[in-house]
């Protein structure tokens, strides 16, 4: 019956022709979603194989299309160009043969007809063309296959700095509530979802394609219990989810699952209502 009514409610801001945040901010407090369901991508993607990676994804899209019901679904990180920026022979010069304009793209383009399609949000992995380099970049699409947001992963060090550096740590609005995205290495500063809080985040989406395992598992678990918050960490060999109180909701490595599907209930994220954050001192918070 919830997921009934949610779609239901979908489609009245669709034939309205209004975006959803504009429907949301003239609703009641209870049209906000509070449980949403999260698809996390499984698959180890082909360095430098665009056209393979997309035909894997959209073979996957397929699968979920045909069995689920999402409200987000994640790739991990790079995961078009297959993060090819740790091939040693590929030069910063280079990056640009992996790159796309997300505007431009017929990749993006079958991603975003799957998201209307779906009525289901996405973040999903590539290599950004810009003036002057490459982006990292995690591209947000909206329920109506709208590209609403570019998120550039803003910490970089050895390979990546092949890439340009991020220059924002935005969150974004939802029919859920607002959200927030970090790419990979980004997860190691406390600053990074520490600032993704304070500015609304109850969940911070985490596509990634580098380190994972018990180090990561320890620092995921820190990073939500410290913020009150969910964290959707995506590995093509991890999909791991971390609650507000710092309990592992999902840790799926199981090689012959290609994508999971987890529902988390946002309503227990204390974030900026209570916890850590509310009981912080800033007055004391000087060098």
């Amino acid at each position: 019956m919830r997921k009934q009514s949610r779609r239901d409610f979908l489609k009245v801001a669709a034939i309205a022709s209004i975006g959803v945040s504009q429907v949301l901010a003239e609703a009641q407090p209870e049209k906000i979603l509070s449980k949403i369901r999260v698809a996390q991508i499984r698959v180890y993607p082909g360095k430098g194989e665009l056209e393979a990676n997309h035909t894997s994804l959209m073979d996957i899209l397929a699968d979920i299309q045909r069995k689920e019901e999402v409200d987000m679904l994640v790739t991990p990180e790079g995961f078009l160009d297959g993060y090819v920026v740790t091939e040693k022979s590929v030069t910063k010069n280079d990056m640009g043969k992996y790159a796309i304009d997300p505007e431009r793209s017929a990749y993006t383009r079958a991603v975003s007809d799957w998201a209307k399609r779906n009525k289901a949000w996405v973040i999903y992995g590539c290599a950004r063309k810009a003036t002057g380099g490459v982006y990292n970049t995690a591209l947000i699409y909206n329920r109506e296959g709208a590209l609403v947001g570019m998120y550039d992963k803003t910490h970089i060090q050895t390979h990546d700095h092949k890439y340009l550096p991020g220059k924002h740590l935005n969150v974004y609005e939802s029919d859920f509530g607002l959200f927030g995205v970090m790419i990979c290495a980004d997860r190691r500063w406390p600053e990074t979802s520490r600032t993704l809080t304070l500015k609304g985040a109850r969940v911070i989406f985490n596509p990634t394609y580098g380190m994972h395992g018990d180090l990561n598992l320890c620092m995921m678990r820190t990073r939500s219990y410290e913020n009150g918050i969910f964290i959707v960490f995506t590995h093509p060999g991890q999909s791991l989810i971390t609650g507000p109180n710092g309990a592992v909701v999902r840790n799926n490595r199981d090689k012959t699952r290609k994508y999971t599907v987890t529902e988390i209930d946002l309503a227990r994220a204390p974030a900026n209502r209570g916890g850590h954050i509310v009981d912080r001192r800033p007055d004391i918070y000087k060098l």
